[in-house]
């Protein structure tokens, strides 16, 4: 049986397969198949791949491999191009996060894959995702696999993936839209008796119109600007 042997970086080793994380990854080859194809095979999608190379020697994704090949598999470089992005359903509260860091952030809780993607490429979104399945359809290119379970390492791994020029409290949580500030008497007959009383300044999002003051949440939201501005 003639293989191909994948010598995959430590960083990409958690997205294989987990019954092909050992060592050596060995991928069964044929005539027709291409590298970019048997990587995908193991779980590793192209869009977390930065170079490829067989004895020293760069090859891209379109390269047929030949048995006994060795191909080095490394990850993309950081920080990366990227300024817009559109998340999948299961990842709310990083959406939520982004937005309040000024991150210009599309997400819906009913976002079907074809929609995301669509909805991408016509936005010009780098979609963002925990979905191998996700990453490995070739039309969604543009695209970033999300690492950690938990939305603070998930908003770090972003960060540090892409060089954001960030501005917090500058959208709104709800919808995406811009902020901005309002004098108290424009949205007073939308308030509580006890926000009139106790707080004096406003904003409102332009696009969907949800009025925002700082609320006894904004300690918690302040400890989160603080860690990631």
């Amino acid at each position: 049986m003639a293989v191909v042997t994948l010598r995959v970086s430590e960083e990409l080793r958690p997205l294989l397969y987990s019954k092909r994380r050992h060592e050596p990854v060995e991928v069964v080859v044929d005539e027709v198949s291409t590298i970019g194809h048997l990587l995908g095979s193991v779980g590793i999608p192209l869009t977390e791949v930065g170079g490829l190379r067989v004895a020293g020697s760069p090859i891209d994704v379109s390269w047929l491999p030949r048995a006994g090949a060795v191909v080095d598999v490394a990850p993309r470089g950081r920080p990366q191009e990227g300024s817009r992005f559109a998340l999948d359903v299961h990842l709310g509260t990083l959406a939520r996060r982004m937005r309040l860091l000024g991150v210009d952030t599309a997400w819906r809780n009913d976002f079907s894959d074809d929609e995301l993607i669509e909805l991408a490429r016509r936005e010009e979104r780098v979609i963002l995702t925990r979905d191998r399945g996700l990453l490995l359809r070739r039309v969604a290119r543009a695209a970033a696999y999300v690492r950690g379970n938990d939305p603070a390492e998930q908003l770090a791994d972003v960060l540090d993936r892409f060089a954001l020029a960030l501005a917090p409290w500058s959208r709104c949580l709800a919808c995406n839209g811009l902020l901005e500030s309002v004098e108290k008497s424009s949205v007073i007959e939308r308030l509580k008796p006890g926000t009139r009383r106790s707080y004096h300044a406003f904003a409102r999002c332009h696009a969907c119109g949800k009025v925002y003051w700082r609320g006894a949440h904004a300690g918690r939201l302040d400890q989160i600007v603080a860690q990631f501005s």
